[in-house]
C-alpha cells in the first residue's frame, strides 16, 4: 500500500513537472519566434554567459562579447539595487537573443552594429529610414525577460551598456510600472541610462 502511495504521489510529481515544462517551452519557442519574426534571422546556437545568461544566436559568440553580457547585466543590478528595486537582478532570469546585424556604422561612420526594424510609432521622425529605424537592442519579451541585440565583431564595451540600457526596459517593467510606461517608448523623447 505504502509503495502504491508513493508511486502515486511519484506520477503526480513527475506529471506536474512535465506539464510546466511543456509550458516554458511554449513560451520560449513563442518568444524564439518573434525574434526570428523582427529580426529575419535563425538563431541556432544556443549557450549561456559564464554568470548563467541564456543565449540564442545566429553564431557562437566570443568569449569577450558573453562577459561583456555579464558586465552590462552587472552594471544594471548595482543601479537598479541603488534605486531600491529587488525584482529580475539574476542573470539567470534573461534571454538574449543575439542577430546578425543589419549595419555595422552608424551615420557618423562610428561603429554600431544594429538591427533594423519597423519605424511603427517612429514614423517620420529623425530615426525614420523609410520605413525602418536601427536599435542597438529591442525587447521582445518582458516576462520571461528576453530581448535581441546585434552581434559585435568590434567594440564590445558597447555591448556591456546596450545590454544595460535595453535591461533597464525589464528592471523597470518588474519593479516600477508608472515609471517603465514613462520610458518604455523612446519616440517620445528620453535616453539611456534611465536609472542613475
Amino acid at each position: 500500500m505504502k509503495n502504491k502511495l508513493f508511486f502515486s504521489a511519484a506520477l503526480s510529481v513527475i506529471i506536474g513537472v512535465t506539464g510546466l515544462v511543456q509550458v516554458a517551452d511554449g513560451q520560449n519557442r513563442s518568444i524564439l519566434n518573434e525574434a526570428q519574426r523582427v529580426s529575419g534571422d535563425r538563431f541556432t546556437v544556443t549557450t549561456r554567459t559564464p554568470q548563467g545568461v541564456r543565449i540564442h544566436a545566429v553564431r557562437r559568440p566570443s568569449a569577450a562579447m558573453l562577459s561583456a553580457i555579464d558586465r552590462g547585466l552587472t552594471d544594471l543590478f548595482a543601479v537598479a539595487r541603488k534605486n531600491r528595486y529587488t525584482r529580475g537582478l539574476n542573470h539567470s532570469d534573461y534571454t538574449i537573443y543575439i542577430a546578425n546585424a543589419d549595419r555595422t556604422r552608424d551615420a557618423a561612420g562610428n561603429y554600431s552594429p544594429d538591427i533594423a526594424i519597423g519605424s511603427a510609432q517612429y514614423a517620420g521622425s529623425v530615426y525614420d529610414q523609410g520605413g525602418y529605424i536601427y536599435a542597438a537592442g529591442m525587447i521582445i519579451s518582458n516576462q520571461p525577460m528576453a530581448f535581441l541585440i546585434a552581434e559585435h565583431t568590434g567594440d564590445v564595451s558597447r555591448v556591456a551598456d546596450l545590454v544595460r540600457f535595453e535591461g533597464e526596459h525589464l528592471v523597470l517593467y518588474h519593479n516600477d510600472r508608472r515609471r517603465y510606461h514613462q520610458t518604455a517608448d523612446h519616440s517620445q523623447g528620453g535616453s539611456h541610462p534611465i536609472l542613475q
